[in-house]
């Protein structure tokens, strides 16, 4: 695999494509969920998005945006089925974080649900800790939110 990350923003049309892949996925696994969840992730407010290609082919992307002045939200983390396990999304979220440093932000934060097992497992494993859940996830059972200082 030829791995290669790009910095882009929420208009790039393979972004968008991979997004409809991962709306796709998360209308199954949240179920009677999804519509809650989904208004909060509108393409609008996402200006740094960094995909992952392989060769010329996107597989996987992820996105932040401004949460407040410190803060940057980690959204629509995502790698086609085929190319999971290979360290993509690691490469994607490490990539997004240090995006994050470099435009001034001081921590990472983000949702995630607590059926998706891969993305908390991938979470944790990068040094993320579970924080009490914020803004609009606040007693939403199935969501689980997390944080890193940068």
């Amino acid at each position: 695999m030829d791995l290669i990350l790009q910095h882009t923003d929420g208009l790039n049309p393979a972004f968008r494509n991979l997004v409809k892949q991962l709306d796709a996925w998360l209308a199954v696994t949240d179920g009677d969920e999804h519509s809650f969840y989904a208004q909060y992730n509108t393409l609008d407010q996402i200006k740094h998005v960094v995909l992952a290609y392989d060769g010329e082919t996107p597989v996987g992307c992820g996105a932040f945006k401004k949460w407040d002045d410190h803060t940057a939200e980690i959204k629509r983390m995502f790698v086609l089925d085929d190319y999971r396990g290979k360290g993509i999304a690691t490469s994607v979220l490490a990539s997004l974080e240090a995006w994050a440093k470099a435009e001034g932000f001081e921590q990472v934060i983000l949702e995630t649900g607590r059926r998706q097992e891969d993305a908390v497992a991938l979470y944790l494993k990068n040094q993320y800790i579970v924080t009490p859940c914020y803004g609009q996830y606040v007693g939403i059972a199935n969501s689980i939110c997390f944080a890193k200082a940068l």
